[in-house]
């Protein structure tokens, strides 16, 4: 009998352990990693989510005949206008960083001033796009895009034109980029893209616009003359809330028939946001920026 109870008590022993430690198994807390898609890196193997919205329409064709689309999220009055992509391949991650803002708005309609519309022209020039990484969406392979130098040929249209020289400021048939001399297109307007972009904003009159560039970390005042006050007041609330510096002009060197300087010419703020490098699209700092200039234009709710 004594053997017995020493053999129960022992399966009793053994059970209870057991149930303790499955339990303490059964229960133990789970760590989630959280991966943060903030900034997209010079090589990666992801890809942006393409946004799944209506579109408020084809604004026009490329050389090649690929669609330039505007996005437009809010139903207020004013306009507020952002592009991306002016220079194809060679500013990818601006095009990127356009349909970033895309997947924001959608995610956070509230976010829009009830006064307000954003419109989003993610890519103005896709042919360039599409020669550095084979689409016209966000779902980029980074796998695929080569060294920035190899993006170079992806800065122009199909025609070998440098669209932000097409444009009505200033503009001469022989431009400068850097150290080289480029094609700015046979006349202002010659090349589809940038016409596609007068129409629309010619049509829309946007209270402001701000465009999208890379390299070179800074934000830069519109002007095809005086730069007016309405500028000066939105290249502020960009600066200051997104860091990049502010610049009243660029002086690198010459720059004739920039769209943002025409942009200005027809009476509209305007500003050139030039992102730090060519592999990012420091969504931090211009969602910041982004959200100073909704603020500035935007009422109450």
């Amino acid at each position: 009998m004594k053997y017995l109870v020493t053999i129960i008590a022992i399966v009793l022993i053994g059970w209870a352990g057991f149930a303790f430690f499955s339990d303490d198994t059964a229960t133990a807390p789970t760590t989630t990693t959280t991966t943060t898609t903030s900034d997209i890196p010079a090589i990666a193997t992801t890809t942006v989510p393409v946004v799944e919205t209506a579109p408020t329409g084809k604004i026009g064709e490329s050389v090649e005949g690929r669609d330039i689309m505007a996005y437009s999220y809010g139903t207020g009055s004013d306009e507020i206008l952002f592009v991306g992509g002016v220079h194809g391949g060679y500013g990818w991650n601006t095009a990127l960083l356009g349909y970033r803002l895309m997947d924001y708005l959608e995610a956070n309609p509230t976010e829009i001033p009830l006064n307000l519309k954003v419109t989003v022209i993610p890519l103005l020039n896709p042919d360039g796009f599409y020669k550095v990484t084979g689409t016209t969406t966000a779902a980029v392979d980074f796998d695929l895009i080569p060294d920035t130098a190899g993006t170079i040929p992806g800065r122009f249209n199909a025609n070998n034109v440098d669209l932000n020289r097409n444009f009505d400021c200033n503009w001469q048939a022989s431009a400068t980029w850097q150290n080289k001399t480029i094609s700015a297109g046979t006349a202002p307007f010659s090349e589809p893209e940038a016409m596609a972009l007068r129409d629309y904003v010619t049509s829309a009159q946007p209270k402001a616009v701000i465009a999208w560039y890379s390299s070179g970390n800074g934000t830069y005042a519109a002007a095809c003359g005086s730069i007016s006050a309405g500028t000066k007041t939105l290249l502020s609330s960009y600066a200051k809330a997104s860091g990049y510096p502010p610049h009243d002009s660029f002086t690198d060197y010459a720059v004739t028939g920039d769209m943002s300087a025409w942009v200005s010419k027809m009476g509209i703020p305007a500003i050139s946001v030039i992102l730090t490098t060519h592999t990012n699209v420091e969504w931090a700092k211009n969602l910041a920026g982004i959200k100073a200039v909704l603020a500035q234009f935007g009422t109450v709710q």
